[in-house]
């Protein structure tokens, strides 16, 4: 019978995700992720087998976390469609404002997607599921908002849900290249404009 493991594997997880975060994939060392879980190398890998399927379990992580969060804000209730999407962008801005004060490095889903993704198809393969995760819940509220009037009747729901996508990873972007939380708010404020009446 094993002796059973003498810390909380969920912790470790978050904490290997906060490194993964900051130095991606590639910039992450074993040694880093001892010092960041405070386990010694073989517990690390009789665990995870791998840095690879650890690196997933900390994105798998990471993207459920933020895609509860986007999920809850569009779910809000008594907010018409264009609002909910106003709330996730305001959201989004105040992510980047924080990171910037913290230092963080932007959003771990962008930041893997413009990394290591495009070299390994099980990474890229969540970060795909999540991303129509994330479309079908925008989709449905811009129908939402073009049944209450609050977003253009002309607007397609597949087209629409994707800009918005594209309008968060740019914002994304913009803050981690310097924008200030001003700037991230016009960019927020010109997107949800594209969407009005």
């Amino acid at each position: 019978m094993g002796r059973p493991r003498q810390f909380n594997e969920e912790h470790a997880v978050q904490a290997a995700c906060r490194t993964f975060w900051a130095k991606g994939f590639d910039g992450t060392s074993t040694e880093d992720l001892c010092q960041a879980t405070g386990l010694p190398r073989s517990s690390l890998y009789n665990t995870f087998h791998s840095k690879e399927h650890l690196f997933r379990r900390a994105l798998s992580h990471y993207v459920s976390t933020m895609t509860a969060r986007q999920g809850a804000i569009l779910d809000t209730q008594g907010a018409n469609g264009l609002e909910r999407i106003r709330s996730l962008l305001a959201a989004i801005v105040d992510d980047e404002a924080a990171n910037r004060q913290s230092g963080q490095s932007g959003c771990f889903t962008v930041n893997t997607i413009t990394t290591i993704a495009a070299r390994n198809p099980a990474i890229a393969r969540l970060v795909e599921a999540d991303l129509h995760k994330r479309l079908a819940s925008l989709r449905l509220a811009v129908m939402d908002g073009r049944l209450d009037g609050s977003i253009a009747a002309d607007r397609d729901p597949d087209a629409a849900a994707w800009y918005v996508t594209s309008l968060i990873s740019g914002i994304r972007i913009a803050g981690q290249a310097g924008a200030d939380r001003e700037a991230l708010e016009g960019i927020a404020a010109v997107g949800v404009q594209a969407l009005t009446p």
